[in-house]
């Protein structure tokens, strides 16, 4: 897909988009729950399996967006917009709401231990490789974005662990089968 020349004269340039999911959902806990789910039921289809580092850090990183959507970004009788990409082995999940008054802080504060709330950015903080806000494109409001990226064999920041005590002939050779996820 090509971009128009911006009035600057300048091309930006997009990586080319791999896989895409975008759709609408209703700003309520159930229009989030939905959300999470079919992303992760799209990662499944797209080569990565449920149980795979990079479908579950995807998808709980897409609820804590959505969640924070319909929490902080709701507006009455306003859906929020989730759109899943991959493209040169990153994912980037944005999640637009039209609340552009409450904005997420650039700096996150820390918590306060008593909370049950206040966590769900540094979540995000901590699984992406990158997460920001941008104003939303074509309407009102925001979009709060996260990217990972995958390397080939689909998990994310994966490095092998040690090796198993029970296996002698293993004794300086990571486990095949064993991965350790890194922030």
């Amino acid at each position: 897909m090509k971009s128009a020349t911006p009035p600057n004269g300048h091309t930006s340039q997009h990586p080319t988009t791999d896989h895409a999911f975008t759709m609408c959902f209703t700003s309520t806990p159930r229009g989030a729950r939905l959300a999470r789910r079919l992303v992760s039921h799209r990662l499944n289809d797209w080569g990565h399996p449920y149980t795979t580092p990079a479908n579950e850090t995807l998808t709980l990183i897409t609820a804590e967006l959505t969640a924070n959507a319909v929490r902080h970004g709701r507006v009455p009788g306003r859906d929020f917009h989730l759109r899943l990409t991959l493209a040169e082995g990153t994912f980037r999940i944005e999640v637009a709401d039209t609340r552009a008054e409450r904005q997420p802080p650039l700096t996150l504060p820390t918590p306060d231990p008593a909370s049950e709330s206040g966590r769900g950015l540094l979540l995000v903080a901590a699984l992406a490789d990158d997460w920001g806000v941008a104003p939303r494109q074509a309407a009102p409001g925001k979009t709060v974005w996260a990217e990972l990226r995958v390397p080939t064999g689909g998990h994310p920041r994966a490095q092998p662990v040690a090796p198993r005590p029970s296996d002698p002939a293993s004794t300086n050779k990571p486990s095949a089968g064993l991965l350790r996820i890194t922030s």
